[in-house]
């Protein structure tokens, strides 16, 4: 199917490795030129040198997109197209894993400002444009928690469930899904990801259990028996950037191999 993107600009956040990568490689193959983002400039050039092979224009910009200065030198990054673009993936780490009573207000703020603010701004920064040439596509990336809430993620339940409220609302402004421009959110499950890989060894580390040990018991609690892999996400994420996706805004969708086992 050709997703009628071929040509369009996207930005991509955490597109060195895991997810983030998995959307891009995705995006640069129907065509998209893409620019990646991400702190690890290393990282972000290997990324960039595959992208490359598609035959799209990559550009990649080591900056921490939380930051003014970060959004700045996404907007100004030579051969760019400014705040033009087409599409846009906000992805950032998730928060650490704790007990909230540990939590303080620093802490908090921290996450609310990557995983909340910094897809808010984002937004803000590109939808505007995007209504008035007729196409826009944001995806949000956030977790499956925002779902299920797990008890010792609660910086990412709380922030990320704070984007997905005020998502809902946006999305659904005339003012954008009557000129083509949609808003939607990714929601992965379990990942073969560099993230779910130190959560493994994480917990190796304090029950005593091997890293595969747990892996496979992981397994067996999610009916499609396996992990997710970053292509088949970033192919999810494609089509929700596509022209067959304009009927589609405010969603979010699950991609966790059966996991929740919720009917809504």
């Amino acid at each position: 199917m050709d997703l009628g993107i071929k040509g369009k600009w996207a930005l991509v956040g955490g597109a060195s490795k895991g997810l983030g990568f998995g959307c891009a490689q995705s995006l640069a193959r129907e065509g998209v030129n893409v620019v990646i983002v991400a702190r690890g400039a290393e990282a972000l050039e290997l990324a960039a040198t595959e992208l490359r092979k598609w035959g799209t224009t990559i550009l990649a910009v080591a900056a921490d997109i939380t930051t003014p200065e970060g959004r700045e030198a996404i907007w100004s990054v030579a051969g760019g197209p400014g705040k033009n673009f087409d599409i846009v993936v906000t992805n950032a780490g998730g928060p650490p894993p704790g007990d909230f009573r540990t939590w303080d207000r620093e802490t908090w703020i921290k996450a609310v400002d990557a995983n909340m603010l910094t897809p808010i701004e984002l937004i803000k920064a590109t939808v505007d444009g995007m209504a008035a040439r007729g196409f826009g596509r944001i995806i949000n990336i956030t977790s499956s928690a925002v779902k299920a809430p797990i008890d010792i993620l609660g910086l990412s339940n709380g922030a990320r469930s704070g984007l997905t409220g005020f998502v809902a609302g946006v999305a659904r402004s005339a003012k954008l899904a009557a000129h083509n421009v949609t808003i939607n959110n990714l929601l992965p499950g379990a990942y073969d990801t560099d993230r779910l890989k130190a959560t493994m060894k994480g917990a190796s580390e304090k029950t005593g259990q091997s890293v595969d040990a747990l892996a496979q018991a992981r397994k067996k609690t999610i009916p499609a028996q396996r992990f997710g892999n970053p292509q088949e996400f970033g192919d999810t994420c494609a089509f929700l950037c596509s022209a067959q996706a304009s009927y589609m805004t405010g969603q979010n969708i699950l991609t966790d191999g059966g996991a929740y086992a919720g009917t809504f």
